[in-house]
């Protein structure tokens, strides 16, 4: 069985309140419960896990290397743009994975036109809301077939 890690950035705790015109109006749990339900219709496992703290980002990245993760779908927040370590660590682990941002990052300010995950990801989805997160994850799905 497929198992897809979705790990969620610092302040994404705050989706549905925080700057709904930006981020949209689905919180967190209700995204999270989403991407579950299909996963498993998909004959997958997915584990969905946020942190505002980058260590433990870093940490649970690394877990995803001894797990069995097979994919893991990313929206790093505004670790997109500083966290070398997070990098290292997706790099380490050797796992695909998919860089998901809600808002199109680059309609925003210039220091957000730059990712430190996006040339070594399969690939990016942004600008599309939480929809940019099943995207992703039907990606995935169809990856996990062919392997």
């Amino acid at each position: 069985m497929l198992r897809i890690l979705v790990v969620h950035g610092p302040n994404l705790n705050l989706l549905g309140t925080r700057e709904p015109s930006i981020y949209g109006a689905d919180n967190l749990d209700q995204i999270n419960q989403r991407l579950r339900t299909r996963a498993q219709a998909g004959g997958a496992e997915l584990v969905a896990f946020q942190s505002n703290t980058e260590g433990i980002l870093v940490d649970r990245l690394q877990e995803a290397g001894r797990d069995g993760t097979g994919f893991v779908i990313i929206n790093p927040g505004a670790y997109t743009h500083t966290s070398v370590a997070m990098r290292d660590a997706l790099s380490a682990v050797k796992i695909p994975f998919i860089e998901v941002h809600l808002s199109n990052v680059f309609a925003r300010e210039s220091f957000r036109h730059h990712s430190y995950f996006t040339d070594i990801a399969v690939g990016m989805v942004c600008g599309l809301g939480a929809k940019g997160y099943e995207l992703a994850l039907e990606y995935a799905l169809q990856a996990g077939e062919r392997s």
